[in-house]
């Protein structure tokens, strides 16, 4: 009995194990912050833009002395920051374009601040004494821009931390401005939540936030009526002196012809982050010849680009090329055409801040390439903008006419009704004899042309089945103006990619289609050597990948519910194929119901043979539902979110009981519509559910990402 006494009592080799494990569970739970999960002094990088390494790049890095903004504004003798956050470049733009008037018509040196060059925190420490002005875009469905995630990760941390619940801002002293699209759910959420916290932590909002809204077009309008607000409250309240606004060169152009060739910079990638060029496969028109509208498919050729990785549902981001109809305009009215291939070199002046003209444009380099490569020339100028170029007009009659369609917001917008105010166009429009403007400064085109912007899209083959392809499916933009629809505004990126296409349609169209000089750009080096003769050159475009939470699900039992209208389809085409393939090599695959809308089965109805062949290969796993919005085979004109309704049995069977996955592709509208007809019938079909139970319980598919929505406009 004693020994088996001492057998019970004895530790064996399990128990040191288990004892060995638990204290290294609470060493290591003990030392947290301390040999781990302490934070990372490099974190800002993944937000932050990667400064340039040539030129006025360099100096700006070297600038940037400090991550804390409070300690910048002393620095600079700085009283006013205007914070940007910004995706697509307007609410950067509209930073840049706030800070220099502030400075100019009142004095008062106004430091602009992309939020992920700053630590969060520093905010904060940002005195009474001074002034903050926060810009800030919404992106996609209540999302912040990229360079605004550090700053919302730590603002909402924050706010969620209850022993923090102190009047951190209590100094801060605010504007708030907001760009947004009611066509999304979330219209400007941004904004309204960052304001939500500064004021709940004590900060002093000293005038309601306003809100642009782009659904109705009127982004511009709108930040030009907060602005004058600003202004009238600078005045009004705060005392501040207003003067007539003079233009005043932050930077410095020079002329050059000794500068070797090789260094100038000719259009090469220098953006953040960096493009690469991509060879052009191929190029095929997907729209029926009948139809007056184009769709492209394109695919690239990734074999020589090890870098660029795609993952399914991921976007690509194309930089274009201006056209060169609208780049000899410019010169022409400029009165520059004899110098636009001079070398010239881009210089601060003393004293001046020029961190955002050295992010826009490189040095040394060539007129032409910077109107080319670099700048928005295809814009339509704002009206604000317009009165600043009025001064420099070459007559009375310009003078006179710029200034008129600054100052009334009504002949402004009937006279963009019926044209197109580009800058170049604008310069030829503003006298009867299209006097040049040779006294018009290149470094204000430089200072006030925003920079040329990538257009994203989304990757419609499958990294699964192409790995080293990517397929692109493109709508070609044109916009017929209002009151005079004989003029179209093309769209800049997919009217460019329309000009490589290699087919009798682009032939034909040869006689309105602008024009490009280069697919790409001219050789970096200088030199001008050309290809071996047996060697085709293949057109490349400049690309970069943008990573998107678009994914499937990691079961591929998993049924899926695809809505799509027009090239929304595109990653849905990805998602079939990957399907595809995994049926193919033995794998079970969900049920997939995939609903498809267009215009007419005759014009635009995209990859319908493909998805013809892929029901057949699915065998009854997939089904296509058609809406046609004008005209439909029997004569029937319906929207995809009516196929929806149509088919609500189904749906509910897959989305609840089956516990499918649910994906909107197109135009926000669309799918904010589709949304509440779904939360509709699940209200009406569930016993016990009311509507408020069927809007929660969409929420929670949204917030376990079953849920999905890759939308725009």
């Amino acid at each position: 009995m004693a020994s088996l006494l001492t057998l019970q009592t004895q530790p064996n080799t399990t128990d040191y194990v288990a004892l060995t494990f638990l204290s290294l569970v609470g060493a290591t739970f003990l030392s947290r912050g301390i040999l781990w999960d302490q934070p990372d002094p490099y974190r800002h990088l993944l937000y932050e833009r990667p400064q340039l390494k040539h030129g006025n790049g360099a100096a700006a890095s070297k600038n940037q002395q400090t991550r804390n903004i409070a300690r910048r504004l002393e620095e600079t003798n700085s009283p006013i920051v205007v914070f940007w956050g910004s995706q697509s470049g307007t609410a950067e733009s509209f930073a840049h374009r706030l800070a220099r008037e502030i400075t100019l018509r009142f004095g008062q040196n106004t430091l602009t601040a992309d939020l992920s060059d700053y630590d969060p925190a520093s905010v904060t420490e940002i005195p009474s004494s001074k002034l903050a002005i926060f810009i800030l875009s919404t992106y996609g469905e209540g999302d912040p821009a990229d360079n605004t995630v550090e700053f919302w990760d730590w603002l909402n941390s924050n706010d969620r931390n209850t022993e923090k619940k102190q009047k951190q801002f209590s100094g801060l002293r605010y504007f708030a401005f907001g760009l947004g699209n009611s066509n999304y759910k979330f219209y400007n959420r941004v904004i309204d939540r960052v304001v939500e916290v500064l004021d709940d932590h004590g900060a002093n909002a000293l005038l309601p936030v306003s809100r642009a809204n782009d659904a109705t077009g009127s982004t511009q309008e709108d930040f030009i009526s907060w602005k004058e607000t600003l202004f009238a409250f600078f005045r009004e309240s705060l005392g501040f002196t207003q003067s007539e606004l003079v233009y005043q060169p932050t930077i410095s152009i020079k002329t050059d012809e000794a500068i070797d060739p090789s260094a100038l910079h000719r259009g090469e990638p220098r953006h953040s982050p960096n493009p690469v060029p991509i060879p052009i496969s191929g190029i095929r028109q997907l729209f029926e010849p009948i139809s007056d509208r184009h769709c492209l498919h394109i695919d690239l050729d990734i074999s020589s680009t090890p870098d660029v990785v795609y993952k399914t549902g991921d976007h690509l981001a194309v930089w274009p090329s201006n056209p060169d109809e609208e780049v000899d305009l410019l010169l022409h009215m400029l009165g520059r055409t004899h110098e636009a291939e001079t070398p010239i070199s881009i210089v601060s002046i003393e004293g001046a801040d020029v961190e955002d003209i050295s992010k826009k444009v490189p040095s040394p380099t060539t007129l032409l390439v910077l109107l080319r490569h670099y700048l928005e020339i295809t814009a339509q100028l704002p009206r604000d903008i317009l009165a600043t170029l009025a001064p420099f007009a070459p007559t009375n009659e310009a003078k006179t006419f710029l200034t008129e369609l600054a100052n009334n917001k009504e002949s402004y917008a009937e006279f963009t009704r019926r044209n197109h105010l580009t800058l170049a166009r604008v310069l030829a429009a503003s006298s009867t004899n299209q006097q040049q403007w040779t006294s018009l400064p290149l470094t204000y085109i430089l200072e006030t042309l925003p920079p040329l912007q990538p257009r994203y899209y989304s990757i419609s083959s499958s990294s699964v089945v192409s790995p080293r392809k990517i397929s692109l499916t493109v709508l070609v933009l044109s916009t017929p103006l209002q009151d005079n629809t004989a003029v179209s505004i093309p769209g800049l990126t997919s009217t460019y990619l329309l000009s490589l296409a290699d087919s009798p349609q682009t032939e034909s169209l040869n006689s309105i289609l602008p024009t490009y000089t280069n697919t790409l750009l001219p050789p970096t080096t200088g030199s001008s050597s050309p290809p071996p003769k047996n060697e085709k050159t293949k057109k490349k475009i400049l690309a970069h990948l943008r990573r998107s939470p678009f994914k499937l699900p990691r079961l591929q039992t998993t049924p899926l519910l695809l809505i799509a209208a027009g090239t929304g389809l595109a990653p849905f085409r990805a998602f079939l194929a990957e399907r595809r393939q995994l049926l193919k090599i033995g794998r079970e695959v969900g049920d997939m119901l995939l609903f498809f809308g267009c215009r007419s089965p005759l014009e635009d109805y995209i990859y319908r043979d493909e998805l013809q062949e892929m029901e057949g290969v699915f065998g009854g796993k997939l089904r296509i539902v058609t809406a046609f919005s004008r005209y439909g085979p029997t004569g029937e004109r319906a929207y995809v979110q009516d196929r929806v309704s149509q088919w609500k049995t189904q749906v509910r069977e897959m989305l609840v009981a089956d516990r499918g996955n649910l994906y909107i592709c197109g135009r926000a509208g669309m799918a904010r519509e589709v949304e509440r007809r779904v939360t509709a019938f699940l209200a009406e079909m569930e016993g016990d559910w009311g509507e408020r139970e069927a809007e929660e319980w969409v929420r929670g598919l949204k917030r376990r990402n079953k849920w999905q929505e890759d939308v725009w406009g």
